[in-house]
């Protein structure tokens, strides 16, 4: 299905499904889920230092793609110092080696450089260089960038303006899903101030999800709330979710549509691209998606949803209650074999008990309701729960599933409905 959908994109301008990967096991997920393109960083000059690949596992990931007709995207898109760019050549040449299809760049000295040491691969303008209009965009294009991700603080009209002013093979990406920063296209200093961490080259404390306080000069100690108008998380931005408007993402003229998330969960690597996947397909077809679908991005954890700047062009606003995270439903492992009788090998991520009610998530499918009645070891003694973390234990599930599948257990909702 992915290979289908990538000759498709590249034929008749359908945008391709671009997805993170902060790790193997999360490239496998967004592989198997459904990802058209994946995106990741080596161990240095990317945005997120905590999930960079190893040259090694770069390698690896860059074959893996190939064999299954994806895209692979190198972030290089740090805010580079003197060191960085004197290291950068060596790196830039080991990424067209491998097979890398495109470098992400943020910085007009890298871009430079990898026209000059890596010349086979596109050039990607990342949302960091924040591009506002068709003038840059096209600045981008002539200096020879393939492909500009357009600023998180532009409405769906302004993005079709772009796209309407300039060379149309300039492609142009936009997030669609994921975490938002309070920074304008994520250029912050907060947390280099506060902690000495440089969220410009990776290192993000996001002291902007911290409960803030106010401290009066002569009451030193005292802590005052910030809750009069507003709560105490002054800086703590929502998430954005577009998986609903799909259709107008398409109409504005966008090449590739992409997910946050390096760093966060292969569970939400999988869900998160699967919904994107069927409601992006549908929508392909002329079809509104299943209901199914939409409320799949419930099912992983995230701030509250908004659609960002697309429809206003003051942004979806903060959301001053609490940092805390949402979920309907947890993993509790994931399929590492099957055999054609439905018996499975997992990984346990979450504790269950035998008798509970459980779902199947697996591509193109529906997931699938089951009770889970009967588990065991590996040495063939039945379970009554699966309490140690990534246990290996043996589970017969209501289908054949290819490995990566994923079992997860509905949250219990209070009866107010939290």
């Amino acid at each position: 299905m992915t290979a289908l959908l990538t000759a498709i994109s590249m034929a008749d301008n359908v945008p391709e499904l671009l997805c993170p990967a902060g790790d193997m096991e999360r490239l496998e997920m967004a592989l198997c889920y459904g990802a058209d393109a994946v995106y990741l960083s080596g161990s240095r000059f990317g945005m997120r230092a905590a999930s960079g690949f190893s040259e090694e596992a770069l390698r690896r990931a860059a074959t893996m793609c190939r064999e299954k007709g994806v895209k692979l995207y190198a972030a290089c898109n740090a805010v580079l110092h003197g060191q960085d760019v004197r290291a950068l050549p060596p790196f830039l040449e080991f990424l067209q080696e491998v097979g890398v299809d495109a470098v992400i760049v943020a910085d007009l000295g890298a871009l430079a450089l990898a026209k000059k040491h890596a010349p086979r691969l596109q050039i990607h303008v990342s949302t960091q260089a924040g591009v506002t209009n068709d003038a840059c965009a096209r600045a981008f294009y002539d200096m020879g960038a393939a492909r500009v991700i357009l600023a998180r603080e532009l409405t769906l009209d302004e993005i079709a303006d772009i796209r309407a002013n300039t060379p149309p093979d300039l492609a142009l990406e936009a997030f669609v899903h994921g975490s938002m920063c309070v920074s304008f296209s994520g250029r912050c200093l907060i947390s280099n101030y506060l902690t000495g961490r440089d969220a410009n080259q990776g290192a993000c404390a996001q002291p902007c999800r911290w409960k803030y306080h106010l401290v009066e000069e002569k009451r030193p100690g005292e802590l005052f709330e910030i809750t009069e108008d507003n709560g105490t998380f002054i800086l703590n931005s929502r998430d954005l979710c577009m998986i609903e408007h799909i259709p107008a993402l398409l109409d504005a003229g966008l090449d590739s549509l992409k997910i946050e998330g390096r760093m966060k969960s292969a569970y939400y690597a999988a869900v998160v691209t699967n919904a994107y996947r069927h409601a992006l397909d549908a929508a392909v077809r002329g079809e509104a998606p299943e209901r199914l679908w939409l409320d799949e991005v419930q099912n992983v954890s995230h701030r509250p949803y908004e659609t960002g700047f697309y429809f206003k062009a003051d942004g979806p606003g903060q959301y001053y209650e609490n940092a805390m995270y949402f979920s309907d439903s947890d993993v509790v492992a994931v399929v590492e074999s099957c055999d054609a009788s439905q018996n499975a090998v997992l990984t346990q991520r979450n504790r269950f008990f035998k008798g509970d009610t459980l779902e199947l998530l697996m591509p193109d499918v529906p997931p699938v309701s089951f009770v889970a009645e009967a588990l065991y070891d590996t040495g063939g003694m039945e379970l009554d729960a699966t309490p140690h973390p990534m246990m290996v234990f043996t589970m017969r599930l209501p289908a054949v599933a290819p490995r990566f599948a994923v079992i997860r257990k509905r949250r219990q909702k209070a009866p107010d409905g939290t």
